[in-house]
Order: structure tokens, then C-alpha cells, then sequence
């Protein structure tokens, strides 16, 4: 049986690293779970509290807010409709960009690479004129196709590479035993792709999921708002209420949590293979 020697001072300097970067990440939300839970005396202390019996009642001033169910469906709508919008687009655009010669194909790569890199705030004020003009302001389809713009260039460019990762063998094989090209790309290709759409779509849902400029700016009826304005409405005339802003933090996090625990096996394989050339 083999055995381990004695560990070196490299390795245990490494490990110790990697548990303060760790604790780095990890405590801002452990505190914030923590104070959710805190009555609101034991919150604004001077001296922190670590133990403390726990209580929900955060949790329903969050809950309990005029249109919170709103707030919820609202963001389920814009996000996964943006995430599943930009995946469909994306796989025919991925596609075509990793597989077949066309003039302007270059071209065409570079555009998405600069869309991906431009920061969306600075079309805030265009986008609202727009909408105004056009009588699209507190739109949820609206809401849903710019989120989709945001997302759709990292998803082309990450199945991009993905395709182009797959051997193109494999789709000549199918096509001489007799299947199209879509009946190619559907039985042989889209199997192959798992990890791309795992990785696209957890981008995608974040971004979605956290975006505020925009809703801010374009939808000022409360109706149509997502639950990223729910986070800023825990507010009195003493202050700001800290354990419900604690509580509804949490809550906002959970379904970005649950999902990235669900993909981040496939995530990681989809990033490493988005990143290849062709």
C-alpha cells in the first residue's frame, strides 16, 4: 500500500492560500445569510454578533411586499426568455460561423467579439428614447429582447467554439449514411454540445437574472419590475431596514445558486471548449 509523505512547505503554503481567498468569498455571504436572520437590534451593533437565536421574520417583511409575487414572475419571464431566445439563435449563428465559408465571416466574429466586450449602460439613454418613441417603456417583451441582445454574443461565441471543437468527420459520417445536414447537426452535433449549453446558459441567466440599469430606466410601472427594484424598497423614514434588505439578498441569490450548482459540471467543460480556435 502506497503512502503519502510528509507534505511540503509549498503545498501547505498553497492549501493555506487557497483557504484565505476562500474565506475571502465565502464570509461577505455567510454575513449576509447570517444577518437575515438576526433580529434587527443584533444587526446594528457596534461589536458584530456571531451567535444569536435565529429568527424568520425578515424573511416576511421581504416576502410581504405590495407586488413581490410580480417581482418574481416578471424576472422568470425576461430572464429564462432571454437565455432560451439567445440559445436558439445562437446554436444556427454558432453554427454557421464554425462550419461553413462565407464572405465577411471575419468580419461577422469580430462584431460579436466587440458586442460581448461593450458595456450596456452606455445605451441606456438611446434605448430608453427608443422606447418612449415607439410607446415600448414598462414593456416585459421588451425587457426580454434587450436582455437577449445582451446574452446572445458570449452564447454565439462560446457554441462557436464548441462546434468547431467537434471533429467535422463526424457530420460527413452521418451525412454519407444518408442524413442532411440539419438531421446531421440534430442526431450527431447538438448531443456534443451539452457542455456549451450548460456554460451559455448559466451566463446568460446571471446576466439576465442581475441586470438593474435597464429595468430601472425603461420600466418605471411597478407591475412590470423584477426583483432586482425589490431589492432597493427596504427603506423607512429611520433608516434603511437592514435585516429584510439581509433576508431578500439571499432569497434574490438562491435560484443564481441552484442553478449554477445544477450546471457547473457541464459549465466548466463548455467554457474550456468555448475558448478553442476556428
Amino acid at each position: 500500500m502506497r503512502t503519502r509523505g510528509p507534505l511540503r512547505p509549498a503545498t501547505v503554503a498553497k492549501n493555506l492560500t487557497a483557504l484565505v481567498v476562500a474565506a475571502v468569498f465565502v464570509f461577505p455571504v455567510y454575513w449576509m445569510f447570517s444577518s437575515s436572520l438576526k433580529p434587527q437590534s443584533e444587526i446594528l451593533t457596534k461589536d458584530p454578533v456571531f451567535f444569536f437565536t435565529p429568527t424568520f421574520e425578515n424573511y416576511t417583511t421581504a416576502t410581504g411586499v405590495d407586488l413581490f409575487w410580480s417581482y418574481v414572475t416578471n424576472s422568470l419571464i425576461v430572464t429564462l426568455g432571454a437565455v432560451l431566445l439567445a440559445l436558439l439563435v445562437a446554436l444556427a449563428a454558432s453554427f454557421a460561423i464554425a462550419r461553413m465559408k462565407f464572405k465577411g465571416r471575419k468580419g461577422i466574429v469580430l462584431i460579436v467579439m466587440m458586442a460581448q466586450m461593450a458595456p450596456w449602460e452606455v445605451m441606456v439613454i438611446a434605448m430608453y428614447m427608443i422606447a418612449r418613441d415607439n410607446d415600448m417603456l414598462n414593456s416585459i417583451p421588451l425587457l426580454t429582447a434587450i436582455y437577449f441582445v445582451m446574452v446572445l454574443p458570449f452564447t454565439i461565441w462560446t457554441l462557436r467554439g464548441f462546434i468547431a471543437a467537434v471533429p467535422v468527420e463526424l457530420e460527413e459520417a452521418a451525412q454519407i449514411d444518408g442524413c442532411t445536414r440539419g438531421q446531421a447537426f440534430r442526431k450527431v452535433i447538438f448531443p456534443l454540445l451539452a457542455p456549451g449549453l450548460m456554460s451559455t446558459s448559466l451566463f446568460g441567466f446571471i446576466t439576465a437574472w442581475n441586470e438593474f440599469a435597464m429595468v430601472l430606466v425603461l420600466n418605471k410601472d411597478k407591475t412590470n419590475q423584477t426583483l432586482t427594484l425589490w431589492l432597493t424598497q427596504f427603506q423607512t423614514a429611520f433608516g434603511n431596514d437592514w435585516g429584510a434588505t439581509m433576508a431578500a439578498s439571499t432569497l434574490f441569490a438562491l435560484p443564481v445558486l441552484v442553478v449554477f450548482i445544477f450546471l457547473q459540471r457541464k459549465a466548466v467543460g463548455g467554457m474550456t471548449a468555448g475558448a478553442v480556435k476556428g
